[in-house]
């Protein structure tokens, strides 16, 4: 019993029978009688013989044993203890028992193969019972070199273990894709950084904006001159925090521990660059491309190319009036910005509009997005009710009816009200990036339109297909 309970850390606890406070006098071993209710502290015995192999043992053999000098139960074999015949007895050792289980030896019993361990040191010093050896002490009596390295080895993956639980970065989450998708919109860690391996060979030529407003090119090597704490990783993980859970640039500056200005360069920094790096990527379909991904619910409408709607965003009142007339929407009744999404019908984003003020309507925005370009006879598009682009375009127009005075739409025109709802369903994608669920700021208006068009085309990348084949 005594054999396994050594080789474990004991729990101490106070005795409450009035013991004195006797110490186990064995070196590095903390057993005291006083707060110890679990091992049996015994004498040095008589027998002459026996005491000094007991001496030269512990390795202490300049001190002088008195009748309170004790070895506890630790220090001898399981063999070599008697135990209690009754509750409150005490435990007895065989004659001739002798201490073997130490600390230096790992409490295996094997001979240390040295003279004495307190003549090991340069200088000579009495045991102090009541003191508790520092661990630098143990380790330098212990051993040496390779044991001291690989002590230090772990403390090392222990601080930067805990540096990184306490650490607000992407890291800390990267065990759970629960908190990932709370934080970015990717559906899983993998999907993020697969992302990340797209975006990050451009990021080290990446333009960052400076307090001063001005823009500089920083290579890959003086990236870390630039006076950010945090590593690119983590300043894509600050951005997308701001765009999908729409925390304010104060909280991110309290979880990241950087300055607040720091906070508002990272982000415009990062919308201005992925903004142009997804902008870079052709995301209008050709017809084909467009047919041969074509779900079985559009097989009633072949040659439609895109699904279209528009999207408000509503924002801080302007305190100019003439803003305010012309931002006011009255669909919305409030003041918003506006723009125009299309989506292929297998749900992929394939035209994202810039943004105008509301009070434009759907047609108006309609004609300056720039689609009508890309449009062709042979396509068609599908369009809200409100949406009376019919002279605009040189294509079809797939329209759900107005009810009118009729009772019930025709099959048709419930089949074409259901495929719409899938642009519905992408607009509410977008809208999962909280930064514009909520009221803009007049703060970020001069970097909205990135942002908007960012969220958009993120959507490729963060979720899963909209429409199932």
């Amino acid at each position: 019993m005594f054999l396994v309970m050594a080789s474990r850390k004991f729990k101490y606890q106070r005795r409450e029978d009035g013991s004195r406070a006797e110490h186990c006098c064995v070196p590095f071993c903390e057993a005291t009688i006083k707060f110890n209710s679990i091992l049996s502290f015994h004498n040095f015995p008589l027998d002459e013989e026996t005491r000094r192999k007991w001496i030269h043992n512990i390795g202490h053999e300049r001190f002088d044993i008195t009748s309170h000098t004790r070895v506890c139960s630790r220090h001898f074999k399981s063999d070599y203890v008697i135990e209690p015949s009754t509750p409150n007895g005490r435990c007895l050792l065989r004659k001739g028992a002798v201490p073997t289980l130490f600390q230096w030896n790992q409490f295996s019993g094997a001979e240390p193969g040295r003279s004495g361990l307190w003549q090991r040191r340069d200088t000579h010093l009495e045991h102090d019972y009541c003191a508790v050896p520092e661990p630098a002490a143990v380790d330098n009596a212990l051993d040496p070199t390779e044991d001291l390295h690989k002590e230090v080895e772990r403390l090392m993956r222990q601080v930067e273990e805990l540096s990184l639980s306490q650490r607000f970065s992407l890291g800390r989450f990267a065990a759970s894709d629960d908190d990932i998708r709370f934080y970015t919109r990717f559906m899983t860690y993998r999907h993020l950084m697969t992302f990340w391996k797209l975006i990050e060979p451009a990021s080290h030529k990446m333009i960052r904006v400076t307090r001063e407003r001005e823009t500089t090119i920083w290579s890959e090597a003086e990236t870390s001159a630039w006076g950010q704490s945090l590593q690119p990783i983590d300043e894509f993980f600050l951005f997308m925090i701001h765009l999908s859970v729409g925390q304010t640039q104060r909280d991110l500056s309290h979880r990241f521990n950087i300055h607040q200005s720091t906070v508002s360069q990272i982000i415009t920094t990062w919308a201005n660059f992925l903004y142009t790096v997804l902008g870079s990527v052709r995301i209008w379909m050709s017809e084909e491309e467009v047919k041969a991904h074509l779900p079985n619910e559009f097989q009633d409408y072949p040659d439609t190319q895109v699904v279209i709607d528009c999207m408000e965003l509503r924002c801080q009142t302007p305190s100019s009036l003439l803003l305010q007339g012309e931002v006011f929407s009255n669909y919305k009744s409030h003041y918003t910005v506006k723009g125009l999404i299309g989506m292929a019908p297998h749900g992929a984003v394939t035209f994202v509009s810039s943004l105008c003020a509301g009070s434009a309507s759907d047609k108006q925005l309609f004609k300056q997005s720039g689609i009508v370009s890309l449009l062709k006879p042979e396509m068609a598009i599908m369009v809200n009710k409100g949406f009376l682009v019919d002279d605009c375009v040189p294509c079809k127009v797939y329209r759900p009816d107005f009810l009118s005075k009729r009772e019930v739409l025709t099959a048709d025109e419930v089949k074409k009200t259901r495929l719409r709802v899938h642009v519905e369903r992408l607009v509410c994608r977008v809208k999962e990036h909280k930064l514009f669920d909520t009221v803009i700021p007049v703060s970020i208006t001069g970097s909205i339109n990135q942002l908007y068009t960012v969220a958009c085309l993120l959507v490729n990348y963060q979720n899963g297909p909209l429409v199932k084949d």
